[in-house]
């Protein structure tokens, strides 16, 4: 069971360290602070005397290093990945970090994102007499790696990925070395740190603060950063993307509000998107601001910092809440609601409430949600969402497959308030979105709101869409 039907999921987290004693540890210290990015599975990596060092397994950091002894992974160089599972199905053959041999040496890849051509270019690879051992699309890119002509490891990366298109975010091993690679177009973060006299990569800053490692900037689009004992860091770079694409889901839901992502703190743009929200408010009064916790938190205390509204704790989430603790017989969606948060019925009874959430994707949970709240007396239920209506799937590495399931692509937004038992719902502007964005808002995708997309959907998904609309048009 998916643990919250009312968002996306995220993607993956990556993690880099090198130079420093005890990398290994490091990195999983680092992913520990990503575990919200992918709950599936987790891994590190080592490189040591030429030989890599891996292991990974499914579930939680917690549960796949619960007694390990990191002694198992020597060096002062390693890579590590949390996964969920946007391509390829949840099984330990798609745990990263992938490893293989290759006549570059030793190679171990963690990757976040999706690459959007994937699926042609593993039937061209197999074509070629490539033998896959997982579903994940991140194979795919090893294989382009190990079949380049290229005599230098570097030159042959920057081949491999100038052929694939989409959203990737690397960290890889090979023959003492770090490699970070970003795609051109921006789409997921990944940021560079000093630690101590080495480095460190992550997806998230959040990753450095547990660490002690100290922030110098992103890793820039398109750029492939190689960090070795050599020569220190040397940038290089594929070629230059038209538009830049950052998602800006990962300011809206995605990030932890403590990480520096895009060059820009999380908290503070959450925050303006909820005083942005209380701006573009139609509805007069209100007694307290409550959030669905926790990641609409800094939205909602935004909105009531710009409404003047006193923001409460009217909802408490229980963080325990086991993922395989519901049983097949019971209401599971209503259940899990019950488990996972906990209303304050004296904060809530006999109010006019203003719950914000920060996105809704289908509704259900929410749906659920509103009727706990109700349960305890407040005189009305209004919704305030900090970001517009989604109306379309995101194929860069967040984990929703058709537009089926998407409440807004298939009612109105007096229709969603109906569904959810809302006494209204307001959502915030794509423009007052966009305006409270850091840097050019040309830079962002935004096609799960937009369904206009940086570069083309897979063909399957366009082949979809048009079928959907000719039967719209009585075609079918």
């Amino acid at each position: 069971m998916q643990e919250n039907l009312d968002k996306f999921s995220e993607e993956c987290g990556v993690m880099g360290i090198f130079g420093v004693p005890q990398a290994a540890y490091l990195a999983y210290q680092g992913l520990y602070q990503l575990q919200h990015r992918g709950q599936e599975s987790a891994g590190v990596a080592t490189d040591f005397e030429s030989q890599i060092y891996i292991h990974k397994n499914m579930g939680l950091v917690s549960e796949v290093f619960s007694g390990f002894d990191f002694k198992k992974l020597p060096g002062d160089i390693a890579i590590g990945h949390n996964r969920y599972s946007t391509t390829g199905s949840s099984l330990l053959s798609n745990a990263q970090p992938l490893f293989m041999e290759s006549r570059f040496g030793m190679l171990a890849l963690a990757h976040n994102g999706n690459l959007v051509n994937a699926g042609s270019l593993r039937k061209t690879l197999q074509n070629e007499g490539s033998i896959f051992q997982t579903s994940s699309d991140s194979e795919v890119m090893v294989h382009l790696l190990t079949k380049s002509k290229e005599k230098e490891f570097v030159e042959a990366m920057k081949q491999a990925l100038s052929q694939v298109t989409g959203a990737f975010c690397i960290t890889a091993l090979v023959s003492g070395k770090l490699i970070a690679a970003r795609d051109p177009m921006g789409f997921r973060p990944l940021c560079l740190g000093k630690l101590h006299e080495g480095w460190a990569i992550a997806s998230e800053t959040c990753a450095f603060d547990l660490i002690g490692a100290e922030y110098v900037r992103e890793i820039e689009p398109g750029e492939i950063l190689l960090i070795s004992k050599e020569q220190g860091l040397v940038s290089h770079h594929l070629p230059k993307a038209k538009r830049q694409a950052r998602c800006i889901f990962e300011f809206i839901y995605f990030s932890r509000p403590d990480s520096v992502i895009f060059d820009s703190n999380c908290d503070k743009v959450r925050r303006a998107m909820g005083r942005q929200l209380a701006r573009e408010e139609t509805m007069k009064g209100g007694d307290i601001v409550i959030s669905v916790p926790d990641s609409s938190n800094t939205a909602a205390l935004g909105y009531s910092e710009e409404s003047g509204i006193r923001f409460e704790l009217g909802l408490i989430r229980n963080h325990y809440v086991g993922r395989t603790f519901i049983k097949p017989n019971q209401d599971a969606r209503a259940l899990s609601v019950k488990l996972k948060y906990n209303p304050v019925k004296g904060v809530l009874r006999g109010k006019r409430i203003i719950l914000v959430e920060d996105s809704i994707v289908r509704g259900t949970t929410l749906k659920e949600l509103v009727k706990l709240i109700k349960a305890c007396g407040p005189k009305e239920v209004h919704i305030r969402v900090a970001s517009p209506p989604i109306i379309s799937p995101c194929f860069f590495g967040i984990d929703l497959s058709t537009k089926k399931e998407i409440i807004a692509s298939n009612k109105t937004i007096q229709e969603i308030s109906d569904y959810v038992g809302a006494d209204s719902l307001q959502y915030l502007s794509l423009k007052g979105m966009l305006d409270v964005a850091p840097g050019p808002s040309e830079h962002y995708c935004v096609g799960c709101f937009t369904e206009e997309y940086p570069v083309p959907p897979p063909e399957n998904f366009t082949k979809g869409m048009m079928e959907s609309k000719e039967r719209e048009l009585g075609k079918f």
